[in-house]
């Protein structure tokens, strides 16, 4: 059973803890291979969207030629195309909560990663999002976690936004989550954010409150850390 106590902390991480569950789909562990031709794989396949090239991922992200090849390899795997849309996104995040409904957390998600609001994304909008997850800083990856949640991109987090996000997240766990969850569970988890998070009470959450907020939470800070080994 998982404890969704203190959830309106632990959601700044929920989004990069349950993303690397989507990263096992994408082939994102495997052990990384001989030197065989990575151009091979980024210029000579046959997709509908070709990548940028591996010189300029490199300089553009924090991975290594040899991560770029591994990402790409799992990506291509899961979308031929070369692009993935929401639908397939969904689709992907579900197999990994198959107890409750993950679709609208997932949309979420996938506005997230969908920079450029074509309804796609592609292997340079995935490896750009992953590189802040994973290899950012503390700012960098509270900034990608911030625009999560901002829905509407107005620079501030209401509690109608917050509300929502929580509901998916209850969603996504389903039968899992511990004690049963209560009608007002996700509400009563979004007053306690923003009694946290809302540092000057006008009933919005700013991007620096937000930052300032997770920097002074010890927990937060030591969870984020988990993540600069994954890959």
């Amino acid at each position: 059973m998982l404890s969704l106590d203190g959830l309106e902390m632990i959601a700044v991480l929920v989004v990069m803890g349950l993303f690397i569950k989507v990263l096992e789909q994408f082939g994102m562990f495997e052990p990384v291979g001989g030197e065989d031709s990575v151009e091979d794989d980024f210029e000579l396949s046959t997709v509908c969207h070709r990548p940028e090239g591996l010189d300029k991922l490199q300089e553009t992200t924090k991975f290594t030629k040899k991560e770029l090849k591994v990402l790409y390899r799992g990506f291509k795997n899961e979308c031929p195309s070369g692009v993935v849309n929401e639908e397939n996104f969904k689709t992907i995040y579900s197999q990994f909560f198959p107890q409750g409904d993950s679709s609208t957390y997932a949309h979420f998600l996938f506005e997230a990663f969908d920079t450029n609001k074509n309804g796609s994304i592609s292997f340079e909008d995935f490896v750009f999002g992953l590189s802040i997850i994973l290899r950012g800083t503390i700012t960098d990856r509270l900034n990608w976690a911030f625009n999560l949640y901002d829905l509407n991109k107005d620079g501030c987090i209401t509690k109608e936004e917050m509300t929502d996000i929580m509901k998916s997240i209850y969603d996504m766990m389903g039968k899992y989550t511990y004690p049963n969850i209560q009608e007002d569970a996700p509400r009563d988890h979004v007053e306690s954010f923003f009694e946290k998070m809302d540092r000057n009470n006008d009933g919005v959450v700013t991007i620096d409150e937000f930052i300032e907020s997770c920097q002074k939470d010890e927990n937060i800070m030591q969870s984020m850390q988990l993540f600069d080994n994954v890959i």
